[in-house]
Formats: structure tokens, C-alpha cells, sequence
């Protein structure tokens, strides 16, 4: 069990080595205890409006059902709880060859400790369960001794690292995965590797003074805003991140960048896209203005098969270069009358008609809606003599 001495705990524990430099940290500790020495890294934007923190909001039944079963009789939890400490917090090894292996020793974790202050700065975050640790927390019981694994590092992006890592398996939102992977650059999973780059300039676009979306992204630290705020976070994090993976795949963004440098590509896709965007919100300023409910164009069907246009019309210009915003302001002009984003109904010619909110966020929906805008805009556009 801990050991208290002055400002710090001594908890027993064994160092664990993997790799040729990685040290994990594992120990026992009464669960209720943890909250003296670790904090959850809640998820926000701090003043400069960059992510700081990473863990999701408690989920109250989540915790519930935990506590309840806390509560009964011979509960066990055999996973353990990730923290990571900083560099306060020390090792200090017992001696002798049979407390030591090739890969582990014994020893105290020393964690500075002061429950009674509350100017404290803790020395831990909570990288994984923090609903197992609030509902021990809450459970009406004395104590209750909970695993741990913990490492010892300052750079929060290691500690991002790690929560995206050990969470990627488990039903996490999404958005929280995608909102932090421009604030990671260790190596991760595939998927997530291919979507660090288009979740950074979606972050940009959502962010950046000069985009014309502008907070109307909705992401885990920009919600839906409800009664007067009602415009912001409507724009589903998902339809924007399909179009930029799409479009950087083998549409306009993929061609739009002459530079090899990674900082340098992100700056041209970003003009690209405000200006597209720019253009989509000038040509259609009353349909952008509205949330999905009340018009098509910010639903994510509308999201993705605009983007469809987006390269079909950066297409039409490739031998010249990339259109500005002034030239997609030309283009969509000429398909602004058949588009039905908050009324009416749907030309869809031999695939009939469909009042314009039947349109849903399906494969199907997409594709029906993404190649009726092409179509139209080819006719109406393409067989044009010349650029503007």
C-alpha cells in the first residue's frame, strides 16, 4: 500500500522496460485514492483556441452501471487504469538480483501528494478510465484497490499519443479521435495515419479567422449551440472530413500543390477550400445561413456532393491552373437554379423526383445527388468556349 512521507506517497511498484527505452510503471492503489495524484485532461480549446486536454466527458450511465456492480458482491476490474506522471515523479529501485530481471525491478513510485491543497498541481493525467475511476469514486464502498499502468513523461503529445492508441479499439466518438490527431505525430494505425492530414486542415477551417466555416464545424469542443447560438457546430465533423479525403485523394487538392513541403501543402489546400467555400457560401447565402433541418446544403449529403463539384470544377480548369474564388463563383452560378436546398423538389430526370429534405446522409443519397450536380454543371458549363 502507498506509504506517506511529508508532500509525497511512496507506492510499490515494478518497472517495466519495453523496447530499448520505453519504462512503464505498474502498481496497486485504492481507486478512490487517484484522484489526490491525477487529473482527467478534459477536451477543450484553451484561449489561443488550440486542443488542450484529451479525454471525452463523463457518461453518467456509463458510471452507473459500473458503480452499481461495484456495489454487489466480489466485484473484480482486472484492466488496468493508464496514468501518466510527469517528471516529478520518480522510481526508486530496491536492491538485490532477485527483486531484478532482464526486462523488470522492483521498487517505490515517489508521487508528490497534497489532498488538502487545493492550489496543488497534480502530478498525473488520466490517459484511460476515467469512467472505471469516477464510478469507484462514487460507489458507496470504503475502498477499492485498482491496477494501474503508468509512464513518465512532460510532452502532452505523448500522453495524446497514448489515448488515441490505447482508445482506437474501444466505441469512442470519432470526433474526439479525429479533433486530436493534427495535435499527434507518433506513428498510429493506418486509418488513422491517412486521416491526421485532413483532420488538421478541417481543425484549420473550423478555426482560422478567414474560413468561411467558421465554428459551424461541429466537433467534440465546438457542439451544437441551441436556442440564440443555434448557427454554430451544425456542419457534421464526418461529410467534412469525406470531402477533404476525397478531394486530397484524387480530386482538386490532390493536384493543387506544387510544394514538397508538408506545412507549405497545407496552405494551399486551405486557400482552396476558403475559397471554395467562400464562393458556395456567397452563391448560396441563403441556404448556407440555415442548419441541416432547414437546408440540404450544410446536411452532410450536401457537404460531400458539393465537394464532387469542387473538383469537377477545379477539373475543368487543370491546364490553367487553380480556379480562385471568383471563378467558383462563375461556375456555381450556372447550376444555382436547379438546386433545391431548402424547398421544393429534386430533378432527378429517369430517377424521378424527391422532395428536397427527403435527401438523407446515405451512400445512395450521395451518389444520386453528387452526379446530378456534376451532370447539370458539365452541361450548363463545360461545353462553355472559354474560362473565366
Amino acid at each position: 500500500m502507498p506509504v506517506e512521507a511529508g508532500d509525497e506517497i511512496r507506492i510499490p511498484a515494478i518497472e517495466v522496460r519495453q523496447g530499448s527505452s520505453r519504462l512503464l510503471y505498474t502498481f496497486a492503489i485504492d481507486g478512490k485514492k487517484v484522484q489526490d495524484i491525477a487529473n482527467v485532461s478534459r477536451i477543450h480549446r484553451d484561449a489561443q483556441q488550440n486542443i488542450a486536454g484529451y479525454q471525452r466527458p463523463e457518461v453518467a450511465k456509463h458510471i452507473a452501471g459500473i458503480r452499481d456492480y461495484l456495489e454487489s458482491e466480489s466485484p473484480t476490474i482486472p484492466n488496468a487504469i493508464v496514468l501518466a506522471f510527469d517528471t516529478r515523479v520518480r522510481f526508486e529501485p530496491l536492491e538485490g538480483e532477485d527483486l531484478q530481471s532482464n526486462y523488470s525491478r522492483t521498487g517505490f513510485l515517489r508521487v508528490p501528494c497534497r489532498p488538502e491543497d487545493p492550489h496543488f498541481e497534480k502530478p498525473g493525467f488520466v490517459v484511460d478510465g476515467q469512467q472505471r475511476l469516477a464510478a469507484i469514486r462514487d460507489a458507496r464502498i470504503v475502498e477499492f484497490a485498482i491496477c494501474c499502468s503508468a509512464f513518465i513523461t512532460d510532452d502532452i503529445a505523448e500522453q495524446t499519443e497514448q489515448f488515441i492508441l490505447v482508445n482506437n479499439a474501444k466505441p469512442l466518438p470519432k470526433g474526439l479521435i479525429y479533433e486530436l490527431l493534427p495535435n499527434t505525430e507518433a506513428m498510429l494505425p493506418n486509418i488513422l495515419q491517412r486521416r491526421r492530414f485532413p483532420s488538421l486542415l478541417l481543425d484549420r477551417l473550423n478555426r482560422d479567422e478567414d474560413s468561411p466555416l467558421l465554428r459551424l464545424i461541429q466537433t467534440t469542443t465546438n457542439p451544437t449551440r441551441v436556442e440564440n447560438q443555434s448557427r454554430l457546430g451544425f456542419i457534421n465533423y464526418n461529410a467534412v472530413l469525406k470531402m477533404i479525403e476525397a478531394s486530397s485523394s484524387d480530386g482538386l487538392l490532390h493536384w493543387a500543390t506544387s510544394s514538397e513541403d508538408s506545412d507549405a501543402q497545407l496552405e494551399e489546400m486551405l486557400k482552396v477550400l476558403k475559397d471554395y467555400w467562400s464562393a458556395v457560401a456567397e452563391v448560396f447565402a441563403k441556404s448556407w445561413a440555415k442548419p441541416p433541418k432547414e437546408s440540404r446544403l450544410t446536411h452532410g449529403a450536401g457537404i460531400v456532393s458539393m465537394g464532387a463539384l469542387m473538383d469537377t470544377i477545379g477539373e475543368r480548369y487543370r491546364s490553367l491552373g487553380v480556379p480562385n474564388r471568383e471563378q467558383f463563383v462563375e461556375n456555381l452560378i450556372t447550376i444555382r437554379d436547379y438546386c433545391r436546398w431548402t424547398d421544393g423538389y429534386w430533378d432527378f430526370g429517369i430517377d424521378g423526383q424527391r422532395k428536397w429534405n427527403s435527401i438523407q446522409n446515405t451512400n445512395n443519397d450521395i451518389q444520386r445527388l453528387s452526379m446530378h450536380l456534376v451532370r447539370i454543371f458539365m452541361a450548363k458549363a463545360w461545353g462553355q468556349d472559354s474560362l473565366k
